[in-house]
């Protein structure tokens, strides 16, 4: 059991939260919730011991054992499914306790650590790291390569395994889909409901919440208060107790209307009938939902394309890829306005190419790709968030490279625009480079939405947005009168957005025939078929082939070694930079820094804290682009 008593937390002079009490059980899987910067990471370090109390008391069980993902991932020699299972503290004791007594030869003692080691099930605990590693996307020859040769993306889910693999009795994970595909979004949810012991998750897939959680502590206006059920009941409760509020009735009924108008429209015009029907429910459901979003910060819409010729798009027999591999072989579609397509597919399979070849940004090994003379394609990509110019701010991005009308206009203006993705005040004119990754992609969105597309790319455009933000871009979608094309693994966006759903798997691209939950079950039967085609132990290779294998992965090691060298300084340099920047944390939390008579190291301080979050963005972004450029040299799923 957790339990906080009157707890007090500040960042320096602020409050994230004042006089919060709450009990969490054995059993509970709690979800933390809360807009950005109200302290939802920081309820997680006091629980941990990593950050203390201002006042009040935080107390966790005697002898609890605590599990949660590691942030930082040394590069090393190590396997990755030695590295997972290191997770398991107790089983690595006892290993290292068993060769001590078989080196001292102690008969006794060896025979009391093998009884040991048959209890805590440590001789099926390889195949245990195996089958986590496989439920995240990991093959098995993946399982035996070396942890540095991972890009970021893949060493997170690493850092994840390694947690679930920890023999914990609580586990607190932070944002754990964020770098997951739907595939291995669909395991782990089916992992942690079968979890015995304390859940506490931070995360901002509310499909995901709604079917882990069964408990939800907000955070919210420096209060913490606790709900009982998933995020949907949470949902329902929040709402009942806004409509309450005379300030939000008249908003929540306009949001409302809103969304049963477009049911009707969509009632009209539906054909597909399995598709229709998963839509409409969702449709219906957001009736529901938007009360407890009256109060969002976010409001915005896409701006009305200036034209919306037909076909937008045409892809024939296109055949996709990078120098002699071939990622997609034959795709063929056609895109015209008011088309909303899905793209679904396992990590590695092609999403992100075909997406890359209808932007224009990706070279067609063979076939063609026509496109309309007014075709105005608006690309989201996790990568263009990294091109953001860290010392403008987001208003001389919108009058650099938003969209003519927008650019063009009056200051005013363009700050309302601003406004609507959560940029007020003086926020608008401060260098993005301190940004969050959040409002990083909301600039990014921001940019895509005033240049008026009429084809809509949006590649995971959900990865650091916080709830609130995710329910305001499925609002503003459903106005869309262009085109859209969606890669997430955000399932409720796709269930609002996506009317028809395209399956990209095994060189191939084609309309899936079924909705999200008829793929889950496809993705299922596709695990079980091969678990029994192939084991996790494969059956020995002919010296040949073996010598081919080697000599190929020495030479993906020769391509990756520049990138991987880039990463391994990035990785040095903000573990370098991370350790001062949290003491200047715990510096600046002190009051007294505030008063008149300590001005002048308040200044020293905030100076030097500017200075290591410039320094430590840079690293970050040569991190991030060398990561990217990795996992694209790859070319292949892991």
């Amino acid at each position: 059991m957790i339990s906080f008593r009157d707890v007090t937390l500040r960042r320096g002079p602020r409050a994230l939260f004042s006089r919060a009490s709450f009990s969490l059980f054995d059993g509970d899987r709690v979800a933390v919730v809360g807009p950005n910067g109200t302290g939802k990471s920081s309820l997680f370090a006091l629980i941990t011991g990593e950050l203390s109390v201002d006042a009040g008391d935080v107390s966790v069980q005697a002898g609890h054992i605590l599990a949660a993902v590691a942030q930082e991932i040394d590069a090393d020699a190590r396997a990755a499914v030695d590295f997972v299972l290191d997770g398991d503290r107790e089983l690595r004791g006892v290993e290292t306790e068993l060769a001590a007594a078989e080196a001292a030869q102690d008969g006794v003692r060896v025979g009391s650590l093998h009884a040991r080691l048959e209890a805590i099930g440590g001789y099926s605990s390889r195949a245990r790291a195996a089958r986590l590693l496989a439920g995240l996307g990991f093959d098995a020859p993946a399982i035996e390569r070396p942890v540095a040769e991972f890009s970021g993306g893949w060493r997170r889910r690493l850092a994840l395994a390694q947690a679930l693999m920890a023999r914990s009795d609580v586990l607190l994970l932070d944002e754990p889909t964020n770098h997951l595909d739907l595939d291995a979004v669909l395991w782990l949810e089916d992992w942690l409901r079968s979890y015995p012991g304390l859940l506490v998750v931070i995360a901002h897939d509310r499909e995901f919440l709604d079917r882990v959680v069964t408990r939800i502590v907000s955070i919210e206006n420096g209060q913490v208060e606790t709900y009982t059920g998933n995020y949907s009941d949470f949902e329902t409760q929040r709402a009942d107790r806004l409509s309450q509020q005379h300030v939000a009735f008249e908003r929540q009924q306009r949001e409302v209307k809103h969304i049963l108008d477009f049911v009707a429209r969509f009632k009209a015009k539906a054909t597909k009938a399995r598709q229709a029907q998963s839509r409409l429910k969702m449709l219906e459901r957001m009736e529901r939902i938007a009360p407890a979003h009256v109060d969002s910060p976010f409001e915005f819409s896409f701006l009305e394309p200036a034209r919306l010729p037909r076909p937008l798009l045409v892809l024939d027999r296109a055949k996709l890829g990078y120098g002699e591999r071939v990622i997609i072989d034959g795709a063929s579609m056609s895109i015209s306005p008011g088309d909303r397509i899905g793209l679904l597919g396992r990590n590695g399979a092609g999403k992100s190419t075909l997406t890359k070849a209808l932007a224009g940004t990706q070279e067609l090994l063979s076939g063609r790709r026509t496109t309309a003379q007014d075709l105005l394609v608006g690309y989201f990509a996790q990568h263009q968030i990294e091109l953001l110019d860290a010392q403008s701010s987001a208003i001389e991005h919108l009058k650099r490279l938003g969209g003519d009308s927008i650019a063009k206009a009056p200051e005013e203006e363009q700050r309302n625009f601003l406004g609507g993705f959560g940029f007020t005040g003086d926020r608008v004119f401060e260098a993005v480079g301190p940004f969050s990754g959040g409002e990083k992609a909301r600039l990014v969105l921001a940019l895509v939405v005033s240049r008026r597309p009429n084809l809509l790319l949006l590649d995971e455009p959900t990865n650091h947005l916080d709830l609130e933000m995710r329910h305001a871009l499925g609002m503003a979608l459903q106005d869309y009168t262009g085109a859209i094309v969606l890669v997430s693994h955000d399932r409720y966006l796709l269930k609002l957005v996506a009317d028809e759903l395209w399956l990209v798997n095994e060189g191939q691209a084609a309309p899936f025939d079924g909705d999200l939950d008829d793929y889950a079950n496809w993705l299922r039967t596709a695990a079980n078929s091969s678990r029994n085609s192939a084991k996790i132990d494969e059956a020995p290779r002919s010296a040949a082939s073996e010598k081919e294998r080697k000599r190929a992965e020495a030479a993906r090691r020769a391509e990756l070694a520049p990138l991987r060298a880039v990463i391994t300084k990035s990785e040095r340099e903000m573990t370098k930079i991370s350790p001062r920047l949290s003491e200047l944390e715990l510096l600046l939390a002190d009051p007294a820094l505030y008063e008149p008579s300590a001005r002048t190291r308040l200044t020293t301080l905030l100076t030097e804290q500017a200075s290591l979050k410039s320094n430590l963005e840079a690293a970050e972004s040569a991190w991030l682009s060398a990561s990217e450029a990795y996992e694209a040299a790859e070319h292949r799923d892991i």
